[in-house]
């Protein structure tokens, strides 16, 4: 799995991602009460905004770890956010996409790159 510095994780199978949001960014949003997510044949870039999350402190953008097109989203979610608030690096995962540039999950941070950023955070 990989992650974002906005706290995006891509898990891939070949050429296809799953792409949800972190552990640590779920405790930071709080309840997960609303969730709008992309279209299914949606061409994105890189750190584009994709999705949007509300809870009951704030809305959150959801940015894309990579370019493609989106293949799949989880109705599960959007019709019960809990899911995203119970499992998000799991069952809560967001939306699916058909990778367009493999290279670009080089620019992305290894499990450990991630736990180091954000347990160096003071917030």
């Amino acid at each position: 799995m990989n992650y974002t510095n906005s706290h995006e994780w891509i898990l891939c199978d070949g050429e296809i991602g799953t792409v949800g949001i972190s552990s640590h960014a779920q405790e930071e949003l709080g309840e997960v009460v609303y969730v709008q997510l992309p279209k299914i044949g949606q061409s994105v870039e890189k750190e584009e905004e994709v999705a949007v999350l509300e809870s009951t402190k704030a809305a959150s953008d959801i940015y894309s770890p990579v370019s493609g097109i989106i293949i799949a989203i989880n109705e599960r979610v959007k019709e019960d956010p809990r899911i995203l608030n119970e499992s998000p690096e799991k069952d809560g995962w967001l939306f699916k996409i058909a990778l367009s540039d493999l290279s670009e999950l080089d620019t992305l941070l290894k499990s450990l790159q991630y736990l180091e950023l954000v347990e160096g955070k003071t917030d």
